[in-house]
């Protein structure tokens, strides 16, 4: 018998159709994600808009707020929305791609790391800093490889290629408790048959914000985004 068999956890997990073998066990992201999974990605806000931005956010219901790292002096941003909202959202940076600035992020108190892509040292970096960690993949290879290095939740991107059926096939194999979150071209519309194959939650872009919306625009598109999400039919728990 191959050796790798015998290290099967003791405790026994509820799987859709796969045994858990080798992998450290994966625990539930905290409140902020159970009180809506929908992640702002705030791409080209400046330190000036950031904190009525951020805030009309929080009013709609939003937990999770990303600043990517190529916005105008992004860092600046998350440290005064931190700032403002302390530990009423996780507010953090996407665009992440490097183990420095994992440390520029977490020295201005940021909580969510998000990349476009899966550097395991990134997801090391992040998790031994205390912060969140949202990588993205577009494979089950890569999927399972970042769940290796300690992700929190799977960045499925980009949406529009991976579709409903093939989050519907990963949710078979990937345990329950994994979030899976698409990214990329997500609407109000297009939410509800992500949702029907396995998706957990949605990180949004510009149907949300894009550069130039004021806080009072991005308030009706976070309430739009808000509702669509409660309305879409929930599979009771198993």
């Amino acid at each position: 018998m191959p050796q790798g068999i015998l290290a099967v956890a003791v405790r026994p997990l509820v799987l859709h159709s796969c045994i858990k073998i080798g992998m450290p066990e994966h625990r539930p992201l905290d409140r902020h994600f159970s009180a809506l999974p929908l992640i702002a990605i705030l791409r080209g806000i400046t330190p000036d808009e950031v904190l009525p931005v951020g805030r009309a956010l929080v009013e709609a219901g939003f937990r999770l707020i990303e600043i990517p790292l190529n916005s105008p002096n992004p860092i600046e941003s998350i440290l005064r929305l931190a700032a403002d909202l302390g530990d009423r959202a996780h507010v953090g940076a996407g665009t992440v791609l490097g183990v420095a600035d994992v440390a520029a992020i977490a020295a201005a108190g940021g909580t969510l790391i998000v990349s476009p892509n899966a550097n395991p040292e990134v997801i090391r970096a992040t998790k031994a800093a205390g912060l969140v960690s949202g990588p993205g993949v577009a494979t089950p290879t890569e999927g399972f490889s970042a769940l290796d290095a300690g992700a929190d939740l799977l960045k499925l991107f980009p949406a529009e290629q991976i579709g409903p059926a093939v989050i519907k096939a990963w949710r078979a194999v990937f345990p329950r408790d994994v979030p899976l979150v698409p990214v990329g071209g997500i609407t109000p519309a297009t939410m509800a048959p992500f949702v029907a194959a396995g998706a957990s939650g949605f990180g949004l872009g510009s149907a949300l914000y894009k550069p130039g919306m004021t806080a009072a625009d991005v308030r009706t598109a976070a309430d739009t985004f808000a509702a669509a999400w409660r309305s879409i039919p929930r599979e009771p728990a198993a």
